[in-house]
């Protein structure tokens, strides 16, 4: 009996001792198949020793990267700012690297701000200069006391429209540039960005009236600035301006006054067209257009531009012409007021004396007389 219990007790022993290294393989089996199915796991595990590992060689980089492979136009190109291919209806946002903004930023705070304080300082410096040493051209025979009308109300309009907003615009447009160096520091942040608001709103709609008063000039006037013969012989002779005694041939209007009228035409038309761009951005492609033009003249120059090169070719072209057309209009006024007598009631009142007439614009003037729509100045010329 007591044997039968041993042999029992024998068999439960023995079961046991297999069934737990049973279980004990089973679930290392389980986790092992786990690891084996898991990327994290396997790259823990020990490599198969019958696998023999990569070794990598000179110029490549361990990690299955290509580090081989020369990209470097493909960064050029990246750096370039150029454009790719994207699913957004936004295509600017094919430009991963668009470095173009601190080009122009760096174009505008540079060259274009400083050469174009020089300039106007310049011009400024001249002028002083010249009335220093030359003084106020006088009327030689002096007033007679008649007068011929030299421009119509209508003339003198479109005149004071185009010359009033262009002032306006003038001063609003460097207090953007210089505004922040002189003004700020004088009025304060409060005030100056006040004023600097309300000159940019001021800008943006008194351009409306400067175009209005541009194209009224060239409708009233073109007729009369055709370029002719005599106006060289205006040339030559500097229009009279540095020596009293000459009296250059003119007609209504001489070679100086015809240049400034064709500048601030095609001047004010680039300037418009270009400040129309600003307005209302990335609606127009004026460069582009006009670079393809230019490059049927044999030029080489970007013809593909994207809106955002415009825009900033817009910006840095509007300030340039702005620039230019200051400085000319500030030698204009010059002559019109302070440096010659009599000139500034042609466009005060219309009327101007006929000795002035006489000798400033003989052949208009004597065109008037023969017409008998002018008195006669009984001034007495020496013979040439």
């Amino acid at each position: 009996m007591s044997s039968q219990r041993t042999q029992s007790v024998a068999r439960r022993q023995d079961a046991g001792g297999w069934l737990f290294p049973l279980l004990a393989t089973l679930i290392v089996a389980v986790f092992l198949t786990l690891a084996a199915s898991s990327p994290a796991w396997a790259q823990s595990g020990t490599a198969d020793p019958s696998v023999t590992a990569e070794q990598p060689t000179r110029g490549q980089i361990p990690g299955n990267a290509l580090g081989g492979t020369n990209d470097t136009e493909f960064w050029k190109m990246i750096r370039q700012g150029q454009s790719g291919t994207v699913s957004q209806p936004d295509k600017k946002l094919g430009v991963l690297v668009d470095s173009s903004g601190e080009n122009w930023r760096a174009i505008l705070n540079g060259p274009v701000k400083v050469y174009g304080a020089w300039l106007i300082l310049g011009v400024l410096a001249l002028l002083a200069l010249f009335y220093a040493l030359r003084g106020r051209v006088p009327v030689d025979g002096g007033f007679s006391g008649k007068t011929v009308e030299r421009f119509t109300t209508l003339d003198r309009f479109a005149h004071w429209l185009s010359a009033t907003s262009f002032v306006i615009l003038a001063f609003t447009g460097l207090n953007l540039v210089y505004g922040k160096y002189f003004l700020l520091p004088l009025i304060g942040p409060s005030a100056f960005s006040w004023i600097t608001q309300a000159g940019k709103y001021a800008h943006n709609f008194v351009a409306f009236a400067f175009m209005a008063g541009v194209i009224m000039m060239f409708l009233l006037w073109v007729r009369f600035n055709i370029p002719k013969k005599h106006d060289l012989t205006w040339l030559a002779k500097g229009g009279g301006i540095f020596d009293s005694k000459v009296h250059a041939p003119s007609e209504r209007f001489n070679a100086g006054q015809k240049g400034v009228f064709w500048l601030a035409c095609l001047g004010g038309l680039s300037l418009s067209m270009s400040g129309i761009a600003l307005l209302f951005p990335f609606e127009f492609g004026f460069f582009g257009k006009t670079f393809a033009a230019l490059n049927g003249l044999g030029l080489d120059l970007p013809a593909q531009l994207s809106p955002l090169q415009e825009q900033q070719l817009n910006q840095i072209w509007h300030s340039i012409l702005a620039f230019v057309l200051i400085a000319v209009m500030l030698a204009h006024v010059y002559i019109g007021s302070v440096g010659m007598q009599g000139a500034f009631s042609a466009m005060g009142s219309g009327q101007v004396d006929v000795n002035w007439a006489e000798e400033h614009h003989n052949m208009w003037y004597a065109r008037l007389v023969e017409e008998g729509r002018a008195p006669p100045s009984n001034q007495i010329h020496p013979a040439e």
